[in-house]
């Protein structure tokens, strides 16, 4: 099946994925696990959340998929350059998961049905191959806030919105988890909703998060699809990056992100 996803894995989309853990990104999950539990993490990207997970599951074991091959090699050296042996990664399609029924513990996915063509499908596809009284975990963002604002923050933030609806991507994705979960047969007495978030403020926070942006303006697949199928020119994506190096530099820069998260029992 299709996917919707908008950017790629080049270095700058990495930077912001890789800096996901456990504790940052799936907290509230991390009261339900326990050691010896089998966990799939579906849309595991280069693969931190998922050996920080491994980690909480020591007397267990976790499986990452991710529907290119692209990210999967610096995962396993991630893992193996930290030690971590109860995780494995391969290729999987999360409307299609290569799996047999009731066969994990727990299956997370993090900001991943955003991207991606059938949400219900997905929910459907985590339910089946999660065992009864098992959990299925996700996270998804909402909203953002930004200060200062700026013209060249603005127009990025349009820039993503455009490509994005232009792909099919689902927008404030973390709303509608409960919906999109209903709808693939979980009970709403048997799902726990709730929020989470991210702030970016301090120089290195900045630093870390902003200067991704400015290298993803300039140099990543959203980038190259803007400039190839005209929702901006090489000069706009620039004034973009310009932008976010001026956010970075300014000492009252704030960002602030809502997610929406929800713990679904079969």
């Amino acid at each position: 099946m299709a996917q919707a996803y908008t950017n790629d894995h080049s270095p700058s989309v990495l930077q912001t994925h890789s800096w996901r853990n456990a504790n940052n990104s799936a907290a509230y999950l991390l009261p339900h696990l326990q050691p010896n539990m089998s966990i799939l993490d579906v849309g595991c990207g280069p693969g931190s959340i998922t050996i920080d997970l491994a980690r909480k599951v020591p007397l267990g074991h976790v499986v990452g998929v991710e529907y290119v091959v692209d990210p999967l090699d610096g995962a396993r050296s991630l893992a193996a350059s930290e030690g971590v042996t109860n995780v494995r990664f391969q290729v999987g399609d999360i409307h299609d998961l290569p799996f047999p029924d009731n066969h994990f513990d727990v299956v997370h996915a993090h900001q991943v049905l955003q991207h991606i063509a059938d949400p219900v499908q997905a929910f459907k596809e985590m339910r089946r191959v999660v065992k009864k009284g098992g959990i299925v975990a996700v996270q998804e963002s909402i909203s953002s806030t930004i200060y200062p604002d700026s013209e060249g923050m603005t127009a990025w933030r349009d820039l993503q919105s455009r490509i994005r609806q232009s792909k099919g991507n689902h927008m404030k994705a973390g709303s509608r988890l409960h919906v999109w979960a209903k709808e693939a047969g979980f009970s709403l007495e048997n799902m726990k909703k709730s929020t989470g978030s991210w702030c970016f403020s301090s120089p290195d926070e900045r630093k870390y998060w902003g200067g991704a942006m400015e290298e993803r303006a300039r140099s990543s697949g959203l980038a190259t699809t803007a400039v190839r199928e005209g929702f901006a020119t090489q000069e706009d994506l620039e004034q973009m990056a310009t932008a976010w190096r001026a956010w970075v530099e300014n000492e009252d820069g704030w960002l602030g992100f809502l997610h929406g998260q929800i713990i679904c029992w079969k």
